[in-house]
């Protein structure tokens, strides 16, 4: 390979290498997105975290993409969000979700999340017919490519049985003025 070629060729995977953190984020995967409601998650008075939901189409469109970002406001250790989601998941699911599907899933949130502390930001991405992306900061920490988990996931807010319906309505955007 000559000189020229070489260097053209380093220089395209500089290029490349450069660019892919920037592809990385979430906003990759939802161009045009726009918050279309935001709230806060209390318990007992306790600000745990600021929610926004993020989307193309408002309304919320389940057969498009969206992201739920939580930003937390409190520490709190991955184990303790993989349970109480896991839990929600059970509420919600009951028993169209079998003990084996959810240790699946309890497994594949252990990946997704870490330990949070005041100022951390998770955010995930429902993308349908494929699963979820989940993302620390701008930084991709896991993705699940199982749709029945990215669908029950989600419904933790969006689903009319949420333990938060004030929330889901704020996140929604379908609070009365």
């Amino acid at each position: 390979m000559n000189t020229s070629k070489l260097r053209l060729h380093h220089g395209i995977l500089l290029l490349a290498l450069l660019a892919t953190p920037a592809l990385a984020n979430w906003q990759a995967a939802l161009p045009g997105a726009q918050i279309i409601g935001s709230g806060e998650f209390q318990v007992f008075g306790f600000d745990v975290y600021n929610a926004r939901l993020w989307s193309a189409t408002r309304p919320l469109a389940r057969d498009q993409p969206f992201a739920l970002e939580l930003i937390y406001q409190r520490k709190i250790s991955r184990d303790d969000l993989v349970q109480a989601s896991v839990d929600e998941i059970k509420r919600l699911s009951g028993q169209s979700v079998s003990d084996a599907q959810l240790a699946e899933w309890q497994a594949q949130m252990q990946r997704s999340f870490v330990d949070v502390t005041a100022g951390t930001r998770i955010t995930g991405v429902y993308l349908p017919g494929q699963g979820a992306q989940f993302f620390v900061g701008q930084q991709l920490q896991h993705e699940v490519r199982d749709v029945q988990f990215a669908e029950a996931f989600f419904a933790i807010w969006l689903d009319p049985r949420t333990r938060n319906p004030e929330l889901r309505r704020q996140l929604l955007g379908t609070n009365p003025p």
